[in-house]
């Protein structure tokens, strides 16, 4: 059913003049052209104001009540810049789905077109272009689906391919998608090894954190593709499988009050998915090539490299708050002893326990790193020795147990040393020069003994 209904008496048939009749005016001529192929017509001004509609009535407002207002009063979402996009358009836009406010509530899906208007100078004078509704088509009554599918990947396509870089490409992408679908927005997101986390990767449109959670639980749920948020908005969600990197989906969501996905809807963003996974999977690549360059393989902890490049940009941040910052350099006792007596697999699975003791010991954002060998580090921003110091005297006490454990009944004298380095704020000192007072106090530990910890201080000489 069309939102606008009109009778004779407002807009009179327009048929070939009989000989004698006056031909139609251009002007009736272009409104009867326009109403036959859409609902309604409108020009914005340069700040985005209706300075014309027409017909009198559109989706139940009176035309002359908007008239001089913005026209991001008629978006569900006001905020919404990919849609609010189309009433002042940089470049032609075509067919573009959104959904707009009824007057007397409720929402409609509208296919949207419309094209700039050049003022003087060359600068945006506004816009002009026609909507047409498609609630129909979106809820009850959907097109063929070889139909939307060709018209929807050919949107994608276009869209992508105006831009240069990766990322903008698949933010054009999900912005067409969700246009096309009649979606609020849409995202592409990837959670770590079937758990609660997630992260987003890339997104258009809005209300992606109101709906990630749910989203990241209907990827863990291969029953369910589709369900409704606590914030009301209609959700489906689409595996997209990679051959790197953690599980991804691709989420797109309607705002509340709008129709429901149906089972046509999810084959098309499955076969968008398969478009968009060449990207992603590159991209994907990208990272790991990234991160495994910035890691160490077997613990996943930070590299030297990495470390220093981390701890220094911490070091600007404790600086500006006047803070001091600690290292803690942990060494592994008697552990060549080890590998001879049992072996690199044993040697690895001792130096595993490890890292994840150290890492469990500190706050996420302290950066951990295997410096190479048995020896790690650990930088502790705002931590002062005193601090740092009984944090060390915890980490030995556990690491005489679960190192044993790791190492088996075999294995004795299997402990951690550390040296613990403060640097004051302000002080200048470069994270290198904290590093190694951090390793001279860790082997004066081991000289003494081992399993135990010692603080070092600034006029300690470095070796």
């Amino acid at each position: 059913m069309r939102d606008t209904v009109t009778t004779e008496a407002d807009h009179p048939a327009r048929t070939a003049c009989a000989p004698g009749d006056a031909p139609p005016d251009s002007s009736q001529r272009m409104r009867d052209f326009v109403l036959a192929s859409a609902d309604f017509a409108f020009e914005t001004d340069a700040a985005g104001r209706f300075s014309y509609i027409m017909p009198d009535r559109i989706l139940g407002w009176e035309s002359a009540a908007l008239i001089g207002r913005p026209a991001t009063v008629l978006l569900v979402q006001p905020g919404d810049r990919e849609c609010a996009g189309i009433f002042l358009p940089a470049a032609h836009i075509r067919q573009r789905r959104i959904w707009l406010k009824r007057a007397g509530g409720g929402t409609a899906c509208v296919s949207m077109s419309s094209t700039p208007l050049a003022g003087g100078g060359g600068r945006m004078a506004g816009a002009r272009g026609t909507g047409a509704c498609v609630t129909e088509q979106v809820g009850d009554v959907p097109r063929p689906a070889a139909v939307r599918r060709g018209e929807l990947l050919d949107d994608i396509l276009r869209q992508a391919d105006r831009e240069v870089l990766a990322p903008r490409m698949l933010k054009a992408a999900l912005a067409s998608l969700a246009g096309a679908l009649g979606g609020e927005g849409a995202a592409v997101f990837e959670t770590a090894d079937g758990s609660a986390r997630h992260e987003v990767l890339h997104e258009a449109g809005h209300g992606a954190a109101a709906v990630m959670d749910a989203a990241a639980g209907l990827l863990r749920d291969p029953e369910r593709r589709s369900a409704t948020s606590s914030c009301g908005r209609h959700i489906v969600v689409t595996p997209c499988r990679l051959r790197v990197g953690g599980e991804t989906g691709l989420a797109l969501w309607r705002t509340p009050g709008a129709p429901e996905w149906d089972q046509d809807e999810q084959l098309l963003i499955a076969d968008a998915v398969r478009l968009l996974r060449f990207a992603l999977e590159h991209e994907a690549i990208q990272r790991e090539m990234s991160r495994q360059a910035r890691t160490d393989p077997l613990t996943g902890l930070l590299n030297r490299s990495t470390f220093l490049e981390e701890a220094e940009r911490h070091i600007r941040r404790v600086d500006y708050e006047r803070l001091p910052g600690t290292v803690l350099f942990a060494g592994i006792d008697n552990f060549r002893a080890l590998n001879d007596l049992l072996g690199h697999e044993t040697g690895d699975l001792v130096l595993l326990r490890a890292a994840t003791l150290l890492r469990d010991s500190v706050r996420p954002s302290d950066p951990v790193a295997r410096l190479g060998g048995d020896e790690f580090a650990i930088w502790m921003g705002g931590c002062d020795q005193f601090t740092a110091a009984e944090r060390a005297d915890s980490i030995c006490r556990r690491s005489m147990t679960a190192l044993r454990d790791a190492a088996g009944t075999d294995a004795t004298g299997i402990s951690l040393s550390i040296g613990v380095a403060t640097r004051c704020a302000g002080s200048g000192e470069p994270i290198g020069d904290v590093v190694r007072r951090a390793g001279h106090a860790m082997r004066t530990v081991k000289s003494r003994g081992r399993g135990s910890w010692h603080v070092t201080h600034d006029e300690d000489v470095l070796l």
